[in-house]
């Protein structure tokens, strides 16, 4: 069974190009197949999923679409609450979310207070997020403390942006690339990984499914030799 399942989600621009729309016209199905996936994971008995939505080198795209996936955040934001109120969904973020434009912070941060006691599934978006930045924050709060010493990579990781969520045991690439683009570099270590063709948009229940039974396949060794 697995508890938390990451996903890269890839192909808005592509699956829009296909149609014959705009990059916006992909970015916003992307957002909304969001909130179809949480229910498909939900269903399968996932507990956590972390989306991987923006990252630090996002901030580098024309400016025009970076100021729609922004106010494509907010307007997400406000839309999917009363779907995670109803379905005792709990919204958290990781990344440096201080960039953000303050509508989509106000938006993010307003959703996140009133999700906060949702007990039965974490909806955790990457935002502004980048796995390299993660660990030099990490560092930068430990000097910040003055620790002194050697450190474990337990004592280390409760330093990360999201120490009390488990580190994902299936991650899963949508639109066919085959590369981590900086994302939970510490977390997925030893994530078992799954790459589709399907572009984000199209990503459904069956493609999720699809990756879980990949997954059941598995012998996940941890760098151990296997025994009988």
């Amino acid at each position: 069974m697995i508890e938390h399942l990451a996903i890269i989600m890839d192909g808005n621009g592509r699956w829009a190009t296909k149609r014959g729309l705009s990059r916006s016209d992909g970015h916003r199905a992307g957002a909304e197949n969001i909130r179809r996936v949480v229910d498909a994971a939900r269903s399968e008995g996932i507990k956590y999923l972390t989306v991987y939505a923006f990252s630090t080198e996002n901030w580098k795209r024309p400016k025009p679409e970076v100021n729609f996936l922004m106010a494509l955040i907010g307007e997400f934001t406000r839309t999917m609450l009363g779907d995670m109120m109803k379905n005792n969904v709990r919204l958290r973020t990781i990344g440096r979310t201080g960039d953000l434009p303050l509508a989509a912070r106000v938006a993010l941060n307003h959703a996140i207070e009133a999700t906060k006691d949702n007990t039965g599934f974490t909806l955790n978006i990457a935002l502004s997020y980048g796995g390299r930045a993660e660990i030099v924050d990490a560092v930068n709060r430990l000097l910040k403390e003055g620790h002194k010493g050697d450190l474990t990579e337990a004592e280390f990781a409760r330093y990360l942006y999201a120490p009390d969520i488990p580190d994902p045991e299936l991650l899963i690439r949508a639109g066919g690339e085959f590369r981590l683009s900086n994302f939970l570099l510490w977390e997925s270590s030893y994530s078992e990984i799954y790459v589709t063709d399907t572009l984000w948009p199209d990503f459904n229940a069956d493609t999720l499914r699809s990756a879980l039974e990949f997954y059941a396949g598995r012998d996940r060794r941890f760098g151990n030799i296997k025994t009988k």
